[in-house]
């Protein structure tokens, strides 16, 4: 993961591709993404056995931050 300033920053970079254009997601919604269950409990001694359950919020998360297309695609 690399933090940059803004988008524009992100887009100057030397080694930015746009294939990866649809991967920018602004601190706000890293925040978001990454406040659920699935990541908050990780040390919970149930986590595991739980992970499937937590890992339900992750999709429903990425969709409200406006995050669906192929990029953000869980692999099946």
């Amino acid at each position: 993961m690399n933090l940059f300033r803004s988008e524009e920053h992100v887009r100057n970079w030397s080694q930015f591709d746009t294939a990866t254009a649809e991967g920018i997601i602004p601190l706000k919604d890293v925040l978001r993404l990454f406040s659920g269950k699935f990541f908050q409990r990780r040390l919970d001694d149930d986590w595991l056995a739980r992970s499937t359950e937590y890992f339900h919020e992750v999709p429903a998360t990425l969709e409200e931050i406006g995050k669906t297309g192929p990029f953000w695609q869980v692999p099946r």
